[in-house]
């Protein structure tokens, strides 16, 4: 039985006649992580915006449990894929108790002390349980980025899409938001993952797709990736980082 929660096919766009993703086809499988890396510019993060309808494809489709992603269901589609930035996005003049719950409340329709429960557990269970009460420009880099990532947990989508989310903090927080995402992929969430992050990338993934120039260049496990690459470019692309392997939870 099919139980891919994503499907792409032929996916493609462009930017002021620039082919940024070219033919792009993959499957998500529920409960599946996919980490995608490559060079800056190869299409990475238009893909996660393709998804998540921000960016309208030029040609292919993009299909969430078998049924076509379009402008006339994004609204849906949006509560079903969560999406993480880097920027965080809180908003500035809510606490984070408000920020956790607006959707929920708003969107889902669920009652304000049950949607409240919920971030108090979620927020204990991140470390964040004393930072119920906090506007958002009191809390680091890493604190926002574990409440964005609860926040997007709160709407109980089928899958996340995270863009680069360690790439704006200092190394010292890079560690508590990436175990934050281990968390997430032991119990089973299915994600899609932009990193450059190669040791959490071999950590975290089922599998790994290596872009350039808007097409897939290398897929495969992990294991095979990082210590086996097929291609010439894949070894090149590893060799820029200073990779030192770390055992899969």
């Amino acid at each position: 039985m099919d139980n891919n929660v994503l499907e792409i096919r032929n996916l493609k766009k462009s930017f002021d006649g620039n082919g940024v993703l070219d033919g792009i086809s993959l499957s998500v499988r529920e409960g599946e992580v996919i980490v995608v890396v490559g060079p800056s510019g190869c299409g990475k993060s238009t893909l996660l915006r393709c998804v998540n309808g921000l960016e309208q494809p030029d040609g292919g489709e993009i299909l969430l449990d078998g049924q076509p992603i379009s402008a006339g269901n994004l609204v849906q589609v949006r509560r079903q894929i969560g999406m993480v930035f880097q920027s965080y996005d809180l908003f500035p003049h809510m606490d984070v108790l408000e920020n956790l719950t607006l959707g929920p409340v708003k969107a889902l329709k669920r009652p304000k002390g049950e949607a409240e429960e919920e971030a108090r557990q979620a927020l204990r269970r991140v470390g964040l349980e004393d930072k119920l009460l906090a506007l958002p420009r009191q809390l680091s880099g890493g604190q926002k980025q574990r409440v964005a990532l609860v926040r997007a947990m709160m709407m109980h989508p089928r899958m996340l899409l995270l863009d680069e989310i360690t790439a704006a903090l200092d190394p010292e927080m890079v560690r508590e938001v990436l175990n934050v995402v281990l968390d997430l992929a032991r119990d089973g969430m299915t994600m899609l993952i932009v990193t450059h992050e190669m040791r959490f990338a071999e950590a975290v993934a089922d599998r790994v797709l290596f872009l350039e120039n808007g097409t897939i260049v290398e897929e495969g496990k992990p294991a095979d990736f990082f210590h086996h690459p097929r291609t010439e470019r894949a070894r090149q692309f590893l060799d820029t980082f200073e990779f030192t392997a770390v055992k899969k939870p």
